[in-house]
């Protein structure tokens, strides 16, 4: 995968960059709540390559339903452990929110969150150093033979979904624990979940647990996807009720240039319209 990008100059590239972000602040301005992050985008031809997935016929997805969760943690714990993912930083959280009904009364939501898994990822177009790519069933991973922390993915994704670590300065993200899926597993918080709010699996198989949960909820009419305006594709799906739509808890999800955080737990964020 490096050798992708192996002709594109770091100079140039943020000399395009800040070139891109003035001509964007002189033309007519854009909802940035609305768009993504494309000026830090490189031309096609460096990222074209990486964006295609193997041809292995399978297209890796997820359901969340958001009605089951009931906020344990327990597939934070389990993707920590599996991932040795240090203190303060998160490949997944369980974001919660708290707000009153119409009706009356207090409702809480609890979604567990983690990358999007996008079809158009934006993170693999800002990628300079080429290590962004998608792997098996198109799951957007890392290639930490490449990666030089740059930080361009995580200012480009939508969803907060990107962290770099301190000490080995790279990119770490949810990478659909391709290592267990490989060998016929679930994802650890699949696994682990006791709610079975996670669904994963290969979309282009029917029978698999996943499609069919994504089809009964197709049939019901509930099923939403997060920020669809910022054009990603994402490949994960959310189920919902009146009680618990994405319109509420959508806010709290971190946006370009963030990460998930440790203030998301605190009790007097739950009821706070928005990610800070």
């Amino acid at each position: 995968m490096a050798g992708t990008n192996a002709g594109v100059d770091r100079r140039k590239f943020l000399t395009g960059t800040a070139a891109a972000a003035a001509l964007a602040g002189s033309t007519t301005a854009q909802d940035p709540a609305s768009t993504v992050r494309s000026d830090l985008f490189l031309k096609e031809e460096h990222w074209k390559e990486r964006m295609q997935a193997p041809d292995d016929g399978k297209k890796y997805g997820w359901v969340v339903d958001v009605r089951r969760c009931f906020g344990c943690h327990g597939c934070e714990v389990a993707c920590k452990a599996e991932n040795d993912i240090p203190l303060g930083n998160y490949m997944r959280q369980t974001i919660y929110h708290d707000y009153e009904k119409e009706q009356g009364g207090l409702a809480r939501i609890m979604v567990p969150m983690a990358c999007q898994h996008c079809e158009d990822a934006p993170c693999i177009k800002a990628c300079p150093c080429g290590a962004m790519h998608k792997g098996a069933g198109g799951s957007v991973q890392v290639d930490y033979d490449s990666c030089s922390g740059h930080g361009a993915c995580k200012e480009a994704c939508p969803y907060g979904a990107i962290y770099i670590d301190p000490v080995a300065n790279q990119a770490i993200k949810c990478h659909n624990c391709t290592h267990r899926v490989d060998e016929g597993m679930d994802p650890a918080c699949v696994a682990t979940c006791p709610s079975e709010a996670l669904y994963f699996g290969d979309l282009n198989d029917p029978e698999a647990k996943v499609s069919k949960m994504k089809a009964r909820l197709e049939a019901e009419d509930n099923l939403d996807q997060l920020r669809p305006e910022k054009g990603t594709i994402p490949r994960a799906w959310f189920a919902g009720t009146k009680d618990r739509p994405i319109k509420e808890w959508e806010p709290k999800i971190p946006g370009e240039g963030k990460s998930y955080h440790n203030d998301a737990y605190s009790v007097y964020q739950w009821k706070k319209g928005g990610a800070e």
